[in-house]
């Protein structure tokens, strides 16, 4: 559809992920899909009508139906000026993120069925990536000398800078030697580099090995780095850098996280003797 196209290169020009562009296209594509309608014929109540459909009857999650709007409102209002998209649609829910317990993470990374599967665990564990923006990560984008590295237009279209673990420069020199010389990727696949779901596999079948209960994934890895990082008594704003947090309530949720700054706590009752 020629309007869905049009869409597409619209994302890219304003600097969306590839993720988001896929996301956004497919949303919108299974919207027009149901209803059986050009873009130009939609209404504000073919979109109430679809919308209520999503929460009443499919029971999807508040953070599902936010993303599809989100995704019609930027066809719809954001291209194509309609003004349609002005239904309200549930709060999502602020969950607290699950995370991994230092022993967890060694106890995965020693589980590693490879050296490879190993260093991905290291890597999104000691910097916080995204799994976007490992899989991205090209050698160029490292200095090992230095024990730097570089995000290269990550979310939002931002470059970011990230440090390197001393403990893990071995690894990554090991790992680099055994690449192909041309290959500008750091993790390379069959189609350029892995994909996240690559990654996701790779952490499961670690996960398996080593008995953790818990559901294991990138994201969880990046929760559990910012959280021991406050419970070592990181400042959260050096740690909203590290994320790439835009705003510093996104990187608060892990206030609720960490037990152990609540422990350091001298409560009123502390101070009476």
């Amino acid at each position: 559809m020629e309007m869905l196209k049009k869409l597409e290169t619209e994302l890219k020009l304003r600097g969306f992920s590839e993720r988001t562009v896929d996301t956004y296209v497919r949303h919108n594509k299974l919207f027009l899909e149901a209803l059986k309608k050009q873009p130009e014929e939609v209404t504000e109540d073919d979109v109430k009508d679809y919308m209520a459909d999503l929460m009443a009857v499919k029971k999807l999650s508040g953070k599902t139906v936010s993303l599809k709007k989100s995704a019609l409102k930027f066809l719809y209002d954001e291209m194509m000026k309609k003004g349609i998209v002005n239904i309200k649609t549930p709060k999502t829910s602020k969950q607290i993120p699950e995370v991994l317990s230092r022993e967890e993470i060694k106890k995965l990374i020693d589980a590693a069925p490879t050296s490879k599967t190993r260093l991905i665990i290291k890597l999104l564990y000691s910097t916080g990536l995204r799994v976007s923006e490992l899989v991205n990560l090209k050698v160029k984008d490292l200095s090992l000398e230095e024990k730097e590295g570089w995000v290269r237009r990550g979310k939002g279209a931002k470059d970011r800078f990230f440090t390197l673990s001393p403990l893990i420069i071995d690894d990554l020199k090991n790992h680099i030697s055994t690449l192909d010389t041309p290959n500008e990727y750091l993790f390379p696949g069959k189609k350029n580099t892995l994909s996240p779901r690559n990654i996701q596999k790779l952490l499961e079948k670690s996960a398996e090995k080593a008995c953790i209960a818990k559901r294991v994934n990138p994201h969880k890895l990046r929760h559990s780095f910012a959280t021991h990082l406050l419970d070592s008594g990181v400042d959260i704003r050096f740690i909203q850098e590290c994320l790439g947090h835009s705003s510093l309530s996104t990187t608060q949720i892990y206030t609720h996280v960490s037990k152990e700054q609540l422990k350091k706590i001298k409560y009123p009752l502390d101070t009476l003797t």
